[in-house]
């Protein structure tokens, strides 16, 4: 039985700064609905669509909304810096799910047995940056970030790969 996010461990709280964020806004279009299932109203996620006039919604365990508990239907795309710890059966659920998706994942994550199985089956496109971001861990940005962090999408970009300046 799947316990859905309280597989994730407290390492995972890392929030993306709005630096990374602002590279999306050229691949979605306005009239999507869109769905943060990790964030809450002060992510940089979250802020930077609702300024930008965007139509978003976010959700967070904190407010007993858990990604592998909760139906998409109402929503055109899914997008969010996920728990790194889980995101094997983050991916996989999105997979199922069958909306277009944008995660925020380990550069790494490109490789290994189960997730190189998923992306040969379904796909998946990436938008890679010239630098690593600086995340932020207990409200402090940390510099020096010691892995590179790409977007994987689903049904997104206009090509497989596409490398962007931070």
């Amino acid at each position: 039985m799947n316990e859905g996010l309280k597989n994730a461990t407290v390492n995972d709280e890392c929030y993306t700064p709005k630096e990374a964020v602002l590279p999306l806004l050229k691949y979605i279009s306005k009239g999507k609905k869109i769905i943060l299932p990790f964030d809450t109203e002060e992510s940089e996620y979250y802020k930077t669509f609702k300024e930008n006039g965007y139509d978003v919604k976010c959700q967070h365990l904190n407010d007993n909304k858990d990604f592998f508990f909760e139906f998409y239907d109402e929503y055109d795309l899914i997008i969010s810096n996920p728990p790194y710890s889980i995101k094997d059966e983050i991916l996989e659920r999105l997979y199922l799910i069958n909306k277009p998706f944008i995660m925020l994942l380990p550069l790494t994550a490109l490789a290994g047995q189960k997730r190189v199985s998923m992306f040969a089956k379904y796909g998946i496109d990436l938008i890679v940056f010239d630098k690593r971001i600086n995340f932020y861990i207990n409200g402090e940005q940390k510099n020096g970030n010691w892995f590179a962090s790409a977007y994987f999408t689903y049904k997104i970009l206009p090509q497989t790969l596409i490398f962007e300046s931070l």
